[in-house]
């Protein structure tokens, strides 16, 4: 049973090799590149990558292009700053060669900020579903936040996936500076998305309350705290995102409309 493995990338020479080492193994590499300056899809075609270049449609619609393009029996959803573990490796091998295999498979996720493990604070396991059988997961949810999801089975009231106890490693946030750039642009998206389902005005909930709620809430009750200065930095930038996403939100709608928005959109999205 061959592999697949769905990658959306732009300007990810920093972080694209150690994602393609990590499944070389794989039967087949597919990387939709939505313009990149520097050298990713040479570095992807250095793997037997297959890249199709192709203009950025949003997270959802990109990643769903890319799975679309795949060919073998299972496909492994990534983002270009994730890492496959030698352990996670070995358990979609043998999921894949077990004839009572799922329709799709969870992984924990270990996300990286500064370089350390965010153990807690809501950080991990970080379950992603990210395996599945071709023809049985597609990508849904809005910009920033997508997911992957099984399409139901005839009979069953619920897919039928199963889970790994090996972690996806996820480079996340290697410098203050990509946190705060990549943080600006997610914030105008979840801006847009809330304006879209209603959200409206200037609410002292939303741009007082809702962030340090996030923050009491993720630092002190989910044991964020026990992450050290890195932590206690992801957190507070964590609750001015919360800020800035409602702040922004009420200026697309001050004026009694949805107003326009200067947002970069490309990247891959933080879940």
């Amino acid at each position: 049973m061959g592999l697949s493995v769905a990658i959306v990338a732009f300007n990810e020479e920093a972080d694209l090799g150690r994602t393609l080492e990590s499944i070389r193994w794989a039967d087949e590499i597919v990387v939709v590149d939505s313009g990149s300056t520097d050298r990713t899809r040479e570095i992807a075609r250095g793997y037997g990558a297959r890249v199709i270049e192709e203009p950025w449609r949003g997270h959802v619609r990109q990643k769903n292009y890319a799975i679309e393009l795949c060919s073998q029996p299972w496909v492994l959803s990534l983002d270009a700053d994730e890492e496959v573990s030698p352990g996670l490796a070995e358990e979609i091998r043998g999921a894949m060669a077990d004839p009572k295999a799922r329709d799709g498979y969870w992984m924990p996720r270990k996300n990286l900020f500064l370089g350390r493990w965010m153990r807690f604070g809501g950080f991990y396991p970080d379950p992603k579903l990210r395996l599945f059988r071709r023809g049985q997961g597609f990508v849904a949810g809005f910009d920033p936040h997508d997911r992957v999801e099984l399409k139901l089975a005839l009979g069953n009231s619920r897919p039928r996936a199963g889970r790994f106890k090996n972690p996806l490693v996820h480079y996340a946030y290697p410098t203050l500076f990509y946190y705060l750039e990549r943080m600006n642009r997610y914030s105008s998206l979840g801006a847009q998305a809330a304006v879209a389902e209603g959200h409206r005005g200037f609410k002292i909930s939303d741009i007082l309350f809702r962030p340090v709620a996030t923050f009491v809430y993720n630092y002190f009750f989910r044991l964020g705290f026990l992450d050290g200065r890195e932590g206690l930095l992801l957190h507070l930038y964590h609750s001015v995102y919360a800020w800035n996403k409602y702040a922004k939100a009420w200026e697309l709608t001050r004026h009694g409309g949805q107003g326009k928005m200067e947002s970069a959109t490309r990247g891959n999205a933080p879940s």
